[in-house]
């Protein structure tokens, strides 16, 4: 596969990084650019997955071990994207990207 233009490894970055927020702004403005939406998708499923982590963390006794390591976790995950986002390959975020690609926008 080719290396992406910068530009659309840029829209991607911001797609991961700025989660939900990033979906939508990369949707509006580059739809019709499959790398930026790959990532973008990614960055979505990731901050969905991170806000069930975190309101499972309210419940009482397991939640703030929930919280905890759940947040390490897609801390490192959100790393991941954000460093695949620029490599220039359409990489899966590990336990993400298979989420990602049931969303067909």
């Amino acid at each position: 596969m080719a290396k992406k233009h910068s530009e659309d490894k840029a829209w991607a970055f911001l797609g991961v990084f700025l989660g939900i927020v990033g979906f939508v702004i990369v949707l509006l403005a580059k739809r019709d650019s499959k790398y930026a939406m790959f990532y973008a998708k990614q960055g979505l499923v990731l901050t969905i997955a991170f806000m069930i982590v975190s309101i499972a963390g309210k419940i009482p006794l397991l939640g703030s071990a929930i919280e905890g390591i759940g947040s390490l976790i897609f801390f490192v995950l959100w790393i991941i994207g954000l460093v695949y986002s620029f490599s220039g390959k359409m990489k899966d975020i590990p336990l993400i990207g298979e989420f990602a690609k049931k969303f067909d926008i």
